[in-house]
């Protein structure tokens, strides 16, 4: 059968969660973002003091950590062939890895780049920052101007991939997710 993959991507805070949580109750087949459990496991390792910023700029080895997101996503999305849906969900794609490495200046291989190309999504959605929903909390370690250049890194990441990215605009999450779904038929 024949797959449709659809990412919806940002900046923490920009309302990815409640958008997948919602369409996966409205019968969508959603792959849910796992890095939340990622960051408490860095957090619990690290001394308070030294938890300041997103995991990948304090885990005790960056890379590794940042192959286990790209292959905990690359079997979302190999995961999407066992299934009998036609029409998929990811709360991010393997492109945010590396958009999150050069907004923290770390250095990665081509192989990241390889894994991002072998396994393309047919559409990508990006929420933009909205100041009026941000929060930080236990795992959303970002302020708001930092969510804000993270925005513009996944939108350049995509891009420079050969997406042709959709800013959903600010409203609802049911005028948000009709302007996905629209877009996707």
């Amino acid at each position: 059968m024949s797959v449709k993959r659809i990412v919806i991507t940002g900046a923490p805070g920009t309302g990815k969660t409640s958008i997948i949580k919602t369409l996966e109750t409205s019968g969508f087949y959603c792959f849910h973002e796992f890095i939340r459990s990622m960051t408490l496991d860095a957090k619990n390792e690290m001394h308070p003091d030294n938890v300041g910023t997103n995991p990948i700029a304090f885990v005790s080895d960056s890379k590794k950590f940042n192959l286990q997101l790209l292959e905990g996503r690359q079997k979302q999305y190999e995961a999407a062939e066992d299934q009998n849906e036609a029409l998929f969900f990811y709360d991010r794609g393997m492109p945010d890895v590396i958009a999150y490495m050069d907004y923290f200046d770390q250095t990665y291989g081509e192989d990241f780049f390889n894994v991002c190309k072998k396994h393309s999504y047919d559409a990508v959605f990006l929420l933009p920052p909205w100041k009026s929903i941000y929060v930080q909390d236990n795992e959303r370690l970002e302020t708001f101007a930092q969510a804000t250049e993270i925005h513009e890194h996944l939108k350049h990441t995509y891009t420079a991939l050969g997406y042709d990215v959709k800013e959903v605009p600010f409203g609802t999450v049911p005028q948000r997710i009709a302007f996905i779904t629209n877009h996707v038929n």
